[in-house]
């Protein structure tokens, strides 16, 4: 099928099976992710995979007491850099030069006029632009998942200062964006499963200047 097809395919699943994904297929739907292009490569985000069901019984209530988050093989929580420092900046530009076999100060003149800039703006600014950058991973994770024939369920509707209290981020530097749930869906419970995919229309979507 193509990407198109895939993502006809999809949709937000309200109820899952409990089925489990094969970790082989959790393990492409975050490669996807972590090859997802991001803000001067700086890539300021992570993952925490949970598959552990008392642990996803205990973000439940942080969740709203959605039965995905329990229903779910595994939960994949997008989470940010709470901001940007030096270590931060510096690192991702020294794994270039390694990898490319750069001379080593090869992009300090950018490196060093991006940290600079980023040193004008406040913590919330530096989270809010890495959280950005967590949503490009996300949507390839959507997307990977898909066409791996997984379910995933996009989910903002929780309490992110518990969730990020429960997952101890704050100890790692990190703030909890968004939530991806994998499974299958239930195909006699769910409601939404037969419902026709309903988007804007490609007219009111597009501004073209032809």
């Amino acid at each position: 099928m193509s990407l198109i097809e895939d993502l006809q395919w999809r949709y937000a699943t309200k109820k899952m099976s409990g089925r489990a994904v094969d970790q082989e297929k959790v393990d492409q739907i975050v490669e996807a992710a972590r090859l997802a292009p991001t803000s001067s490569g700086l890539h300021p985000f992570k993952i925490i995979e949970i598959s552990n069901s008392e642990l996803k019984k205990k973000i439940q209530p942080i969740a709203f007491n959605q039965s995905q988050i329990v229903d779910s093989s595994h939960l994949l929580v997008f989470a940010a850099y709470d901001e940007y420092t030096k270590e931060r900046v510096d690192a991702p530009f020294k794994q270039q030069e390694i990898e490319r076999g750069l001379p080593a100060g090869f992009a300090d003149d950018y490196k060093n006029g991006l940290f600079a800039k980023l040193q004008t703006q406040s913590k919330d600014q530096h989270f809010e632009h890495a959280a950005r950058q967590a949503y490009i991973g996300f949507g390839l994770a959507i997307a990977a998942a898909a066409e791996l024939k997984v379910d995933a369920t996009p989910m903002e509707g929780f309490i992110n200062q518990q969730l990020d209290e429960l997952l101890e981020l704050e100890k790692l530097g990190l703030r909890s964006v968004t939530i991806l749930a994998l499974g299958y869906r239930d195909e006699e419970n769910d409601w939404l499963l037969n419902l026709k995919k309903v988007r804007v229309q490609k007219e009111d979507f597009v501004i073209n200047y032809n």
